[in-house]
């Protein structure tokens, strides 16, 4: 990591809503997994926990913090520094602070209380969506000037990938009931980082018959380690997609 990230790194690790966020994770991590003597519950209480708190934590701080560093990163383009270099390194640094805080909260709890398959799928779960959503909150804060768009546009994302997406699979399984589309619903739930991120766990905790009609698909599809090695590739894709985009008009941007 360049000098760049770190200095990025060290100044997020400081930050007060970070420490919370921290803290936060923490205490609801110790308090789901150490008090609940059902394993399974406590799993999926904290699996819901983690799927709402980290995505929404990730992208709402990181679009904050570019808008907020704009003189920053203005100075830093005044320098003989390539902007490519200028974008990745806040990426790195924003997305490492993130996942340190995710790894302290929640890692230390499920490490001791949790199994280690099921305490290892969240954790990559949680690293994955904390990168993801810091790779669309740049791209949130690159497409607009204006602060409170950009933080519009962050806010959207996470209620659709977290809410709306799946409405629209709950109306399209009502619809469709009459066909076999199974099939179809595993691809689309697929397509969602947040849903992939809720079935590569579920299915660690072998109890895909909770996701419906389609669990058997799901089983088939993503139970296996092929088809585990393709959810991991398909949650990298996610991350990277939006990052070079978000890339591409940066090198774009007259700033």
């Amino acid at each position: 990591m360049n000098k760049i990230a770190r200095f990025i790194l060290f100044d997020i690790l400081k930050n007060k809503i970070v420490i919370f966020y921290t803290i936060l994770l923490f205490i609801i991590s110790w308090s789901v997994l150490g008090l609940e003597s059902n394993y399974t519950k406590a799993t999926l209480s904290l699996l819901n926990v983690v799927l709402l708190v980290v995505p929404l934590v990730s992208i709402m701080f990181s679009t904050i913090y570019v808008y907020n560093s704009s003189q920053f990163i203005e100075l830093l383009l005044s320098q003989p520094v390539p902007r490519t270099s200028v974008w990745l390194s806040i990426f790195l640094g924003l997305s490492t602070a993130l996942v340190l805080s995710f790894l302290i909260g929640c890692g230390i709890p499920i490490l001791l209380y949790s199994s280690i398959e099921t305490g290892f799928s969240l954790l990559i779960i949680g690293i994955f969506l904390s990168i993801i959503f810091t790779s669309f909150a740049l791209l949130s804060a690159i497409a607009s000037r204006d602060k409170a768009k950009g933080i519009g546009i962050s806010i959207f994302i996470w209620i659709f990938f977290a809410i709306i997406y799946d409405g629209i699979l709950l109306v399209l399984m009502f619809q469709l009931a009459d066909y076999p589309i199974e099939g179809m619903m595993a691809t689309l739930a697929g397509l969602n980082p947040i849903g992939l991120a809720r079935i590569f766990v579920l299915l660690q905790l072998n109890i895909s018959a909770m996701l419906g009609a389609s669990g058997a698909v799901f089983k088939q599809v993503f139970g296996s380690g092929g088809g585990m090695g393709i959810s991991l590739a398909v949650m990298v894709v996610w991350a990277a997609i939006p990052f070079l985009l978000s890339l591409v008009k940066f090198n774009k941007r007259d700033l």
